[in-house]
């Protein structure tokens, strides 16, 4: 019997979602004891690599001299960032870490903020980062975002409609923001495809086929505000 982590990394994840999955072929729904021994081997080493290089971030954050130029605060500002979006996919509880880099986060913000007090409009742009970094890192929560998000691909093209098709509502509604209408286009595409398949296997498509009406009506609507 196989035995999943209680916090799995993004590539258990994956193995999750497809695990006795009638949306995804038989030989990618049957998981075997070495492929969950591999993923979780992959998601260890991914958490060992991460430690090194947060702590290198930490010491060039509480090492910054007050008079350090605005490329290289905002450079680390953006590491830090990357940082964030990787902490949120790893495996175990990565509370402390994420509520860290936050701190750090807005440490540098202050600084920067500081040296911009006498600058109405750099003050305003600087707000606007910080509202659009907060509703990023909130959408990070949802693992299937932190996972799509992910420079090394995790969750194959072939098994993305798949994936998207059934996961929570709250997962899908998250991850299909993540696309933008030539993406939404083809997937599309592809989900209907896929939906006629699985309707000539006997598969239950009720809920793919309302995910495919959801994601109609976001293309619909991306496509009126390009046209206006």
């Amino acid at each position: 019997m196989l035995k999943f982590s209680q916090w799995p990394g993004r590539r258990e994840r994956h193995l999750i979602r497809r695990q006795d999955n009638p949306l995804f072929p038989d030989k990618a729904r049957t998981i075997t004891q070495q492929a969950l021994t591999e993923a979780q081997r992959l998601d260890h080493e991914e958490i060992v690599e991460f430690i090194p290089h947060f702590r290198t971030l930490i010491q060039q954050a509480v090492t910054l001299q007050p008079n350090v130029e605005s490329d290289v605060i905002l450079k680390l500002k953006e590491e830090l960032d990357k940082s964030y979006e990787q902490a949120c996919g790893l495996a175990d509880d990565q509370t402390e870490t994420k509520q860290a880099i936050k701190k750090l986060i807005a440490v540098i913000m202050g600084a920067v903020e500081g040296g911009a007090k006498n600058d109405p409009v750099a003050l305003d742009e600087l707000e606007q980062e910080r509202l659009a970094r907060d509703t990023h890192f909130q959408l990070l929560e949802n693992r299937l975002v932190a996972d799509l998000l992910y420079p090394e691909q995790v969750i194959p093209e072939q098994e993305l409609i798949a994936t998207l098709f059934s996961v929570t509502d709250e997962e899908f509604g998250a991850a299909i923001t993540l696309f933008d209408q030539p993406q939404l286009e083809a997937l599309s595409e592809q989900a209907q495809a896929a939906i006629t398949q699985w309707q000539n296997a006997d598969v239950d498509t009720r809920q793919a086929e309302q995910r495919l009406v959801d994601m109609n009506s976001l293309l619909r609507a991306l496509s009126g505000e390009l046209s206006q």
